[in-house]
């Protein structure tokens, strides 16, 4: 086994003598790259985003965007990383170097002011720039209109901008660049059209474009890591088995993937672990497959990998992906993850509960699969025994054919639910056939809404119907009162997301 070390920006780093608790972030500043910042230390703001080569979805590589305040640096063993002082080019003979094409639409479209999240923004904005497929789905040209004519205003705006919208909707530009790639990236202090304009003005990379050729090569593999410093280590296996094997000698030991929850632990609660195991790059818990019964989902991959390489097969879970946190987030998050914290307000439970989700347990002894509804027990607390992992999430098929997932927060994106609601029913000849709903934020843990289904099953699929069933719902769980909202808005929010499905249902029939 070699010593720890991360190659950044094409160049060997050791990671000693960091703590294996010292974040990506801390790494890398203190070796002078501090292009990226701390902001919010929780993964909210992406002034601390860079980028991590990882397997592609469509090629062999893959440049995402992480935060760097969340993910330990040992956990970055062996991999390779960009920062925002690596995406330009040159300069080593003493010339200015040649700025990356994000960092000069960003610059002549006055896209910075203060300059602090600037960095975050130019990684977010160059793992889209890289996205494998983005001009596939480019719209018109600057200076033609949807139908192919040129158009008055030679593609610009009023003040000679370029104008994004044209030809494409309000979160794709003309480009294909998707502005979901900024959503974990909050600091506004420009305005953001400018940031807008210059991420609908990239272009494809360039041919000679390093990390563009770099996609069509490998990612390094996952290194085995055994790293101690500051007497805590953090452990990489290599298989299930002996990742098993640590947590049945080791069961006090915190696993991580994402680090999506635990890095908020450790910056803002000065948690430490006397031993950490990273499971996100085990094989085993990284499969996707589809059986004749069911669809099995390895718990550690990303949510960005399940929605590419989902592409809407599971309808309820293509409108969950949107809706969770940020595409930063979601670059590392996992649903393994998000159902081992045990959190009341992830938003993942409530669309697995309502498809009628099971979850594979392994153990030492072997593995159990375990009803998503059986799987909570209480606020933070599962079934799950010491040494357990969830390797999989298993949704049985045929899916429900109507299903919706309604998240009520204070921002559109990048927030916390107040209540997170997901509907998969089964409408047969006008006649509710099986109804399955799932609640987040409403109780000390995700349940399903069990007296609601009953008032739905058997019935027909009417106003009336609906009406009642509604009321029931709004009884369901145990609300309360905190700063994001009332347990007397969280019932309302209840039975009104039903009567919203209604309406989007019988405004689709007779649309």
């Amino acid at each position: 086994m070699t010593a720890a070390r991360i190659t950044v920006n094409g160049a060997q780093a050791p990671l000693a003598p960091a703590a294996p608790h010292t974040t990506l972030l801390d790494f890398l500043r203190e070796r002078g790259l501090t292009g990226a910042k701390e902001g919010c230390a929780e993964g909210e703001c992406g002034a601390c985003s860079v980028l991590v080569a990882r397997p592609g979805v469509d090629r062999p590589t893959d440049w995402v965007a992480v935060n760097a305040c969340l993910v330990p640096a040992a956990a970055l063993d062996g991999q390779e990383v960009v920062t925002s002082e690596g995406l330009a080019t040159g300069g080593a003979d003493g010339t200015p170097p040649t700025l990356h094409p994000v960092q000069e639409e960003l610059a002549v479209r006055g896209g910075s002011q203060c300059g602090y999240c600037t960095p975050g923004f130019v990684c977010s904005m160059a793992a889209e720039f890289y996205r494998p497929g983005r001009c596939a789905h480019a719209g018109p040209a600057a200076g033609t209109d949807p139908a192919g004519g040129t158009d008055a205003a030679g593609g610009t705006d009023a003040a000679g901008s370029p104008d994004p919208a044209r030809g494409t909707d309000h979160e794709h530009g003309p480009n294909g660049f998707d502005l979901h790639a900024l959503s974990g990236n909050l600091c506004r202090c420009t305005g953001y059209r400018p940031i807008r304009d210059a991420a609908f003005a990239v272009g494809e990379p360039a041919e000679d474009d390093p990390l563009a050729r770099r996609r069509e090569q490998a990612p390094p593999a996952p290194a085995a890591t055994a790293y101690t410093a500051d007497g805590s280590t953090f452990l990489r296996p290599t298989t299930l088995p002996e990742a098993l094997r640590v947590l049945a000698e080791r069961p006090e030991a915190v696993v991580v993937a994402g680090s999506t929850d635990w890095g908020v632990e450790v910056n803002i609660r000065s948690r430490r672990a006397g031993c950490a195991v990273a499971v996100d790059r085990l094989a085993e818990l990284r499969e996707l497959r589809f059986a004749s019964g069911h669809v099995e989902i390895g718990a550690a991959l990303t949510l960005t990998e399940l929605e590419r390489r989902l592409d809407g097969r599971i309808p309820l879970l293509a409108q969950l992906f949107p809706q969770f946190a940020s595409r930063l987030i979601r670059n590392s998050a996992t649903l393994g993850g998000n159902l081992g914290t045990g959190s009341p307000i992830g938003d993942a439970p409530p669309a697995l509960l309502a498809l009628d989700a099971s979850l594979v347990l392994a153990g030492a002894d072997g593995e159990r699969e375990v009803p998503l509804g059986d799987y909570f027990t209480g606020y933070r607390q599962s079934v799950r025994r010491p040494g357990e992992l969830i390797r999989a999430v298993r949704i049985p098929l045929p899916l429900a054919p109507v299903t919706a997932f309604h998240k009520i927060a204070k921002r559109r994106f990048d927030d916390i639910s107040s209540v997170a609601v997901a509907f998969a029913l089964d409408i047969e000849d006008g006649t509710v056939r099986r109804a399955r709903v799932g609640l987040g934020g409403v109780a000390a843990t995700p349940l399903r809404a069990l007296a609601a289904e009953a008032a739905l099953e058997g019935r027909p699929w009417s106003a009336e119907t609906v009406g009642a069933a509604a009321e029931v719902l709004r009884t369901e769980g145990t609300p309360m009162d905190d700063h994001r909202a009332s347990a007397g808005y969280r019932s309302a929010m209840l039975g009104q997301s039903l009567l919203k499905l209604y309406a989007q249902t019988t405004e689709a029939v007779t649309s």
